[in-house]
C-alpha cells in the first residue's frame, strides 16, 4: 500500500475525521492491506501525533475526544478482519478500568480507554460509579496486568483507596499494578493509598501502563 494511504490514515485520526478513518480502513482491507500494517503504520501514529499536541496544548480535549472517535471507528472495521485471520495483535497487557464508585465522570476514562486499545492493550471498561469489589472480580476473571481507576470528584476520590483495599482483600495486589487518575489527583495522593502509579493524562497513562508492563515483564 503506498505510504500516503498510510499517511491519510494518520491524518484521519489527527483530524477527528471517523467516516474518512473507516472508509480507508475498509479501502486498505478491501486492497489486502494487512490489517496489522493499516494499523500500526496509519493509525497508531496518528493517535500518538494526537497525544503529543494534546500534551503541548496545541490540541484541546474535544478534539482529542474526535480522534478517539474516529480511531474508533477505524478499529471496528480493522478488529473482525483481524480476528478473521487469527492474527489478532498479541495484547500489550490487559487493563481493567473503571470511574470509582459515587462517580458518573467517564469522558477522561473512556478517552484513556480508547488510546490504550490503539496502543495494543486489551481493556475492559466497566463504565461508571464503581465499587472496589467489582474491579478486584474482574481483575481476577480477566486475570488483569493492571487496573486503572478514575475519580473527578474530591469527594469520590477516597473511593480509589477503597479499590486497593478490595484488591488487597481479594489476594490479588502482588499481581495486579493499580493506577489512578482524574482532575483531584495527585501523585503523592496514589502515593498515599499505595497504588502502582498515577497519569496526569490520557497519553502519560499509556506510558504509564507500558512502563508498568516493562517492568512486570522483567521480573517474569
Amino acid at each position: 500500500m503506498p505510504d500516503n494511504n498510510y499517511s491519510a490514515m494518520r491524518q484521519s485520526i489527527v483530524d477527528g475525521a471517523a467516516d474518512t478513518a473507516s472508509s480507508l480502513a475498509q479501502q486498505a482491507v478491501a486492497s489486502g492491506v494487512a490489517p496489522l500494517d493499516a494499523i500500526n503504520n496509519g493509525y497508531v501514529p496518528g493517535m500518538q501525533d494526537v497525544g503529543e499536541q494534546f500534551a503541548k496544548g496545541q490540541m484541546f480535549l474535544p478534539d482529542m475526544m474526535a480522534s478517539a472517535e474516529a480511531m474508533r471507528a477505524a478499529m471496528a472495521v480493522l478488529d473482525p478482519e483481524l480476528k478473521k485471520m487469527g492474527a489478532e495483535r498479541p495484547p500489550e497487557g490487559v487493563i481493567v478500568l473503571g470511574t470509582t464508585k459515587g462517580d458518573i465522570h467517564e469522558i477522561g476514562k473512556t478517552l484513556v480507554g480508547t488510546l490504550l486499545a490503539a496502543h495494543g492493550f486489551r481493556v475492559h471498561d466497566l463504565g461508571v460509579d464503581v465499587p472496589g469489589e467489582k474491579f478486584a472480580a474482574k481483575a481476577r476473571e480477566l486475570h488483569a496486568d493492571i487496573v486503572g481507576v478514575s475519580a473527578l470528584l474530591t469527594t469520590t476520590m477516597r473511593n480509589q483507596r477503597g479499590v486497593v483495599e478490595a484488591m488487597e482483600k481479594a489476594g490479588l495486589r502482588s499481581q495486579v499494578k493499580i493506577v489512578v487518575g482524574g482532575a483531584p489527583v495527585t501523585r503523592s495522593w496514589a502515593d498515599e493509598i499505595g497504588a502502582d502509579g498515577y497519569a496526569k493524562d490520557a497519553m502519560s497513562a499509556v506510558d504509564l501502563a507500558r512502563e508498568l508492563m516493562g517492568r512486570k515483564l522483567q521480573k517474569a
